[in-house]
């Protein structure tokens, strides 16, 4: 490594507002070329404005002040619009975290990841078109010639990231920023684009990280800088934070990591299930779905089968885990069940009811015994509402007299374990976690039979993650809810589940109860993914597997 560092961050604070108390509080370290750094923490902890800084992109009403911000020798906080233009893109390439608002809803993937292309070298038109090729192949989207021709709502989450990250590496910057990379991404395909961002970690080129994934963290990044309350609170090498932390909030982040990746021990206690298992087994599923098949036209006109002859069962308080690759169908499946897609053949029942010909009345009668709750909570709420107008438009879709809303809304926040005093709060001031939770207190308005849960805790820290969780578990106990789980994660899948559902290309190609699958694997791409999970690794070798420990 170089002496001079390429980041050098003495004493950095950020404020949003002239009397707001300041969102980091005195952040320094220095970043060399060749090293990645990894700076971890929850929600709120001041990673993502440090990230945004070193960018230029905290905003016109950010106040940045430090004894030095230095890229390259250059000083940062001299840099005008113009000048970050010049530099943004083709010496520090930047990867948001969320790719659906980061792509231009407007305008093909594929020229959304040329455009730094044009800006930032010579190349010409063709040399152009055949650079996305290769960084969409690069990344590990199938078929690029075809998806650089889709829009981004016609892509998959993991799909969007990937060609998000295409475009941050278009002109292979010296700085590369990834604010979670790999949230969205299933394991394979997040192995193959951890290879990748290695790979892009030369001697003259570095990486900053900001992950809540440790695993991730502990392949990737040679230094790790753990940040709490915008300070940090302990910054070393992987081996010294993750294997022997010093500070406590440190050892919290990791003791919650395990929580997620880590079934309960046989004697744990419990509270007793509201149908037993046994009584399970033999009643009949609330949710049957029967040699599904749904095939869409792709912008060359092709006709292409997203899910193929895919049967599943879903019994009371059960859990079923749908795991797969971006791509692989979960979400058409879903769509299908939320009856929001109609299927091209098969059937699917809800409580002994044949969905699929119910009249449009008997629907939305049927539908309040089905509700979901989405990966991102935030994009789901009118932002012009508030928590009590939010859980009271649902439960005025429920049917519930309007006397009834005040009392029922503080009742579901019960359910969730928030306090009433958020009711006026819109969700924008809230944390991930607590609309995570006013998202699940929604569904439950309608009082369902099954909760769909998408990607429920996929974007937050995994203390969070842990805490919601442990919520749905609580929820499926108590209530006796059925849940459809549906995760890329498969240590989060192994916690929370009881059956699993492996999808590839559309088919159901594995099937069982998530000990038997995760034990022993049968098909090859089930013991795939198995072996490409993460996991915590140390320069002694000493290493741990979440997952395989955990089963």
């Amino acid at each position: 490594m170089s002496t001079q560092p390429l980041i050098d961050v003495q004493d950095l604070q950020v404020r949003f507002g002239s009397h707001a108390a300041p969102t980091l509080k005195g952040v320094s370290f220095q970043l060399h070329r060749g090293e990645c750094l990894a700076l971890v923490g929850e929600s709120g902890s001041g990673k993502s404005v440090t990230s945004r800084t070193l960018a230029g992109l905290t905003g016109a009403g950010a106040q940045v002040q430090a004894s030095r911000l230095a890229f390259a020798g250059q000083d940062l906080r001299q840099f005008d619009e113009r000048t970050w233009r010049k530099v943004r893109g083709a010496q520090i390439g930047f990867v948001m975290q969320d790719a659906l608002g980061s792509l231009d809803p407007l305008r093909p993937v594929g020229k959304e990841i040329a455009e730094p292309l044009h800006l930032h070298t010579d190349l010409d038109r063709a040399q152009r078109e055949a650079r996305v090729i290769e960084l969409l192949r690069a990344v590990g989207v199938p078929e690029p010639e075809l998806r650089a021709r889709q829009f981004p709502y016609q892509l998959s989450g993991g799909l969007r990231q990937r060609a998000l990250i295409a475009s941050a590496i278009a002109c292979n910057p010296r700085l590369l920023i990834a604010d979670e990379p790999t949230t969205a991404l299933d394991t394979t395909v997040q192995a193959q684009v951890l290879a990748l961002l290695e790979s892009l970690r030369g001697e003259s080129t570095a990486m900053l990280i900001v992950s809540h994934d440790l695993a991730v963290v502990s392949r990737l990044a040679n230094r790790v800088a753990v940040m709490h309350n915008g300070i940090i609170v302990e910054q070393g090498s992987v081996d010294e934070v993750l294997h022997d932390p010093q500070h406590p909030y440190t050892q919290y982040l990791l003791r919650a990591g395990r929580a997620v990746h880590f079934r309960r021990t046989q004697g744990a206690a419990r509270t007793p299930l509201a149908i037993v298992p046994t009584q399970a087994e033999h009643t009949p599923p609330l949710l049957q779905v029967n040699a599904l098949s749904k095939a869409f036209k792709g912008p060359d006109g092709t006709l292409r089968t997203v899910v193929n002859h895919v049967s599943l069962q879903l019994r009371r308080g059960k859990t079923l885990g749908i795991v797969g690759e971006s791509g692989s169908g979960k979400t058409t499946l879903t769509r299908m069940i939320l009856g929001l897609e109609t299927p091209d053949s098969g059937d699917i029942q809800i409580k002994g009811q044949p969905w699929l010909s119910l009249s449009a009345v008997e629907k939305r009668q049927l539908r309040r015994s089905i509700q979901v709750v989405f990966q991102d909570p935030l994009s789901s709420f009118d932002p012009r509402y508030n928590v009590r107008r939010v859980l009271s438009e649902a439960l005025e879709v429920a049917g519930h007299k309007r006397s009834e809303w005040a009392a029922r809304a503080e009742e579901l926040l019960a359910l969730v374990h928030l306090d009433a005093a958020l009711l006026e709060r819109r969700p924008i001031e809230l944390s991930g976690g607590q609309r995570q939770r006013i998202a699940i207190a929604r569904a439950l308005a309608a009082q369902p039979q099954i909760l769909v849960c998408d990607e429920p805790v996929s974007a937050l820290d995994v203390s969070v993650q842990a805490q919601i969780l442990e919520l749905l578990d609580d929820l499926k106990q108590r209530l006796g809810l059925a849940c459809l789980f549906i995760s890329h994660d498969l240590g989060v899948i192994n916690h929370v589940s009881d059956d699993v559902l492996v999808m590839k290309d559309g088919v159901a190609v594995e099937s069982g109860r998530v000990r038997d699958v995760f034990d022993h694997p049968q098909h090859p791409y089930t013991q795939a993914l198995l072996e490409a999970i993460p996991h915590l690794e140390s320069g002694r070798r000493m290493s741990f597997d979440f997952l395989k420990l955990a089963i």
